[in-house]
């Protein structure tokens, strides 16, 4: 797929890693529908996308009704559609069994609904209008990427609902790309390690360098501008189906 021609929905589309995805296929052409919850940063990054390039839609990716109605709004901005990137997420940090003892259920839901619920139903959505787009190089109709974490490999003390919804976005992503091959459609995953976030800005100099000091190599926190190019390598190379890729400069997580 050329970028030129890129027709995305972006799920927290307005900051981090979605953000760094629009910037990057905006520049090489394509238009974006960044799907959040956040209006101010919405009302910042149209702008600075350029707002024939990008507009922002108020989604909350747990509703399907919300869901399939704003990829309604999303095709008829963009003129079609044959992208869907999913970075929203959430951290839904607890013990199993913290201080006040066992974790309410509503916590491990919530995370579960927006990480690994929430991806299926962008991804299911955008799929029904995939399937009738006109096919492109090698038969391709559309290409779906969700993101993960290495947490669904190796997930940390207090990170039980985290890792379980990373963890099901990756297992969904095989099957999900098999389902979807006899339409043209690739589903692939990229499973993220250390990353600059905002609340890793706000740390202590010293831990933030203990942090970079913990992967292999390079010894640095990964840039949302490394997850945005493998985004575009993976919409570039139309054999990468049914993968998840870490990207994590070799890191292994340990239990805490």
């Amino acid at each position: 797929m050329q970028l030129s021609s890129v027709r995305a929905v972006i799920t927290g589309g307005v900051s981090g890693l979605g953000l760094a995805v629009a910037e990057h296929l905006v520049k090489q052409g394509g238009k974006v529908a960044l799907f959040d919850l956040n209006d101010d940063k919405g009302a910042a990054a149209v702008p600075a996308l350029g707002a024939g390039n990008a507009r922002y839609f108020r989604v909350d990716v747990s509703d399907e009704t919300a869901v399939a109605d704003a990829i309604d709004q999303a095709h008829g901005f963009l003129g079609g559609l044959n992208v869907a990137v999913n970075c929203a997420g959430i951290l839904g940090a607890g013990r199993v069994l913290g201080k006040d003892g066992p974790m309410p259920l509503a916590g491990f839901q919530g995370t579960v609904m927006v990480n690994l619920v929430g991806s299926f139903n962008v991804a299911k959505a955008a799929a029904s209008r995939m399937q009738h787009n006109d096919v492109a190089d090698d038969g391709e109709r559309g290409v779906i990427i969700n993101t993960a974490s290495i947490a669904a490999y190796e997930g940390q003390i207090g990170q039980a609902a985290y890792a379980a919804s990373k963890g099901g976005v990756v297992s969904m992503t095989l099957p999900m790309a098999r389902e979807l091959a006899r339409f043209g459609i690739r589903v692939n995953t990229i499973a993220p390690g250390i990353f600059w976030t905002p609340m890793v800005d706000g740390m202590p100099a010293a831990v933030q360098e203990s942090l970079a000091a913990s992967i292999p190599f390079p010894s640095r926190l990964g840039k949302p501008e490394d997850f945005a190019s493998l985004v575009a390598y993976i919409l570039g190379n139309t054999y990468l189906n049914g993968e998840t890729i870490r990207l994590d400069g070799a890191t292994r997580l340990a239990p805490k």
